[in-house]
């Protein structure tokens, strides 16, 4: 008995009892199995916005989610920075906002000041960092080096180097604490550039490919002590969700490049990859809880910034009307207009390509127009056509150049286009949607194998012939070999016109031709819904 009394008075002295203890009574738990104390629990919110290509104004968009289409104002970076002002307000100040890259480029004001209208209106939106796009290059180099150097954000990306000396242009990750937790963000930027812009843009740049990823990734964990590591890169949600299973330790990949919208987040190897739409639309945000240094719970919302939802901030409106205000009068010139709604959102054919296509055959004066897949523009409503939009559906002044090619080089390439949009494996996919033509028409399987998905290609209403040459037109690409056209090799008779795209459009539509809204059938995948709006097959 006197050695039960000496055991507890040991333990007063100790601090192990007190008098908040509960005293020992017969079936009691033992004071001795003191339970430890419950580990804290701290939360990180990421925010981010991709692909906003200099979309500083408020514009029509349109929303799909929920399978029923709508159009509503939404946007622009006024908006943009609200949003953001309005979580930050909300979490006390403790959120990291990031930008997934392609913000330079994608319109008029943006071509014609070499993205430096962006500046201060991006230093207003209070990002954290950013990770350069593959349209980042459009002005070259230089111009990339200088718009980094007047942002108050750092660019960050593991795999853009100098060509020459083999050093980083950027750091390859970022890293802050906020909230308590100690965040990396390890930067991975399109290394296929080179070959998908034209290769002027990139001249005297190296771009790696992923290979370093792993080692920066346990790089931030053990040696800078990161608690959460994410992944942001800009090569497209396929080539994301591709690189999950590649890429171990990190906790949620940030995708951008494709435009994609992923309302759920895609679960790949036990990491989420997400993807936050295009145009300053939307905005992503990520919450995450930690404990004891690792994410135990995770959040993910894709929040669409519309008019309805979320105010213009004034300061940033403001900042925005002065930096528009120099080139107002030449980009709100009218060029022609138009009846019905267009729009591009889809990756096999959309009405306001057909119509851009058109142009260029017939300013060529050829039996096929080819334009690219781009992914750029917002939706333009019946109205006038101003010059602004020519820079949002062309995002950058080429010459249209001619040839002739057989219908042996028209199916091989078809079929590699095909290839680039719809491999099975995500790291052979490559650039946007698919060239948009004019003149001819195909049908295809996405899901045959490569080389294998034609089905029928018609020019003028009959089957393309092989040994027969065709007349085709399409935009020089800068760096192109002379007998390259629209990614078609060894093209006869090559030859760049003096009209370039914009100009082929403005004399389209001085025809006052009748605009259709339709799909017509122009290229048609037989296994797939007859609007596709992803690349992305989960």
């Amino acid at each position: 008995m006197m050695r039960l009394f000496s055991l507890l008075g040991a333990l007063f002295a100790l601090g192990g009892l007190g008098s908040g203890c509960t005293s020992l009574q017969p079936g009691s738990i033992s004071p001795l199995a003191v339970s430890a104390p419950e580990p804290e629990r701290k939360q990180l919110t990421v925010l981010y916005v991709a692909d906003l290509h200099a979309q500083l104004r408020a514009h029509p968009e349109l929303f799909w989610h929920g399978g029923k289409e709508r159009i509503e104002e939404a946007g622009g970076f006024a908006r943009v920075a609200a949003a953001i002002q309005r979580i930050r307000a909300e979490r006390g100040g403790e959120v990291l906002v990031l930008d997934a890259g392609d913000t330079i480029q994608g319109s008029g004001a943006a071509a014609l000041t070499e993205g430096g209208v962006l500046i201060e209106p991006l230093n207003a939106l209070g990002l954290d960092a950013a990770v350069p796009g593959n349209w980042e290059v459009v002005y070259g180099p230089e111009v990339l080096k200088q718009r980094a150097r007047e942002l108050k954000h750092p660019l960050f990306a593991a795999n853009l180097r100098d060509a020459a000396s083999g050093e980083r242009l950027f750091p390859p990750y970022f890293m802050k604490e906020v909230g308590g937790v100690k965040v990396a963000v390890v930067g991975f930027t399109d290394p296929d550039v080179p070959r998908r812009q034209p290769p002027g843009y990139s001249q005297g740049l190296r771009y790696d490919g992923p290979e370093e990823l792993p080692a920066l990734v346990k790089e931030v964990r053990e040696r800078e002590g990161a608690q959460v590591v994410l992944l942001m890169t800009h090569v497209g949600l396929a080539k994301a969700v591709g690189l999950a299973a590649k890429v171990p330790g990190v906790d949620v990949h940030l995708s951008s490049d494709t435009h994609e919208r992923t309302y759920a987040p895609i679960e790949q190897a036990e990491r989420w990859v997400v993807e936050p739409g295009a145009f300053g639309s939307f905005l992503g945000r990520l919450d995450l809880w930690v404990e004891e240094g690792r994410v135990v719970d995770r959040r993910w919302e894709l929040i669409e910034l519309t008019a309805s939802r979320f105010p213009e901030d004034p300061k940033v409106a403001r900042l925005v009307d002065a930096a528009l205000a120099p080139h107002e009068a030449k980009l709100s010139s009218p060029v022609g207009h138009t009846d019905v709604m267009l729009a591009r959102y889809a990756v096999v054919e959309n009405p306001l390509d057909n119509v851009l296509a058109d142009a260029i055959r017939v300013a060529g004066g050829t039996e096929i127009g080819l334009s690219n897949g781009f992914r750029f523009g917002t939706p333009l409503l019946p109205g006038p056509v101003r010059e602004a939009d020519l820079w949002n559906f062309f995002p950058i002044v080429n010459k249209l150049k001619t040839g002739k090619v057989s219908g042996r080089q028209l199916r091989a390439f078809w079929e590699q286009e095909l290839e680039n949009v719809f491999a099975k494996d995500p790291e052979k996919r490559f650039g946007g949607w698919l060239p948009r033509p004019s003149g001819m028409t195909l049908r295809f399987r996405a899901d045959a194998p490569k080389g294998q998905r034609l089905l029928a290609l018609d020019v003028g209403g009959k089957p393309v012939e092989d040994g027969r040459l065709y007349t085709v037109t399409a935009c020089e690409r800068e760096g192109d070999a002379p007998d390259m056209v629209c990614r078609i090799p060894g093209v006869q008779e090559p030859r760049v016109l003096d009209v370039d795209a914009h100009e082929a459009v403005r004399r389209f539509l001085a025809g006052k031709p009748r605009l259709n809204d339709a799909l017509q059938g122009r290229a048609v995948g037989e296994d797939l819904p007859p609007v596709l709006r992803t690349q992305q097959v989960q």
